[in-house]
């Protein structure tokens, strides 16, 4: 997993993989966004729909435990062990928005991550232990979460709607 020096570095690579994650969708119509395609296990909405449930999530945790909330990880509600269920209430939570409402929905978490980012000390940032959070289950410092929770999928999800669109045929 790539590592970065300093926020700035974060923040940069976080913005390029959003807005190339988020161009795959400018050819996607909204009659396409819940079509499944054979060897592809989302549709482009279940797709954005996970990344708006992450983005959530990691932006909850935040904000809960600066508000004194224990934190529980990934929910109270589901456990590690059950991230399929997780998933599912992701999709079921967004998939009824367009899909232009879902990618503005996440366009305004990336902004809120990189807001909350350019607000927290190097060593909140960088050292592990800093965040309660951030230590179930493992002990990793927030860049960490950050990374594995926007730029990670941004990276991994752009393949499985290109994949999603040669399926269709329109790539």
């Amino acid at each position: 997993m790539q590592g970065y020096k300093h926020k700035a570095e974060l923040i940069e690579e976080l913005r390029k993989r959003f807005r190339l994650y988020d161009q795959e969708f400018d050819d996607i119509t909204e009659n396409d966004k819940d079509l499944v395609q054979p060897g592809v296990d989302k549709t482009p909405s279940q797709n954005i729909s996970y990344q708006l449930g992450w983005t959530h999530l990691l932006l909850q945790w935040e904000s809960d435990e600066s508000q004194g909330i224990e934190v529980k990880t990934p929910t109270p509600d589901y456990k590690w062990n059950n991230l399929g269920g997780l998933y599912q209430s992701f999709y079921n939570e967004y998939g009824s928005y367009s899909l232009q409402q879902q990618r503005q929905l996440l366009r305004n978490q990336v902004d809120e991550i990189i807001n909350w980012i350019e607000s927290l000390d190097d060593d909140i940032l960088f050292i592990p232990g800093k965040r309660k959070w951030a230590t179930k289950p493992a002990l990793w410092p927030v860049w960490k979460w950050i990374h594995i929770n926007t730029i990670a999928p941004f990276k991994n999800f752009r393949v499985q709607l290109r994949k999603w669109k040669k399926e269709k045929g329109t790539e």
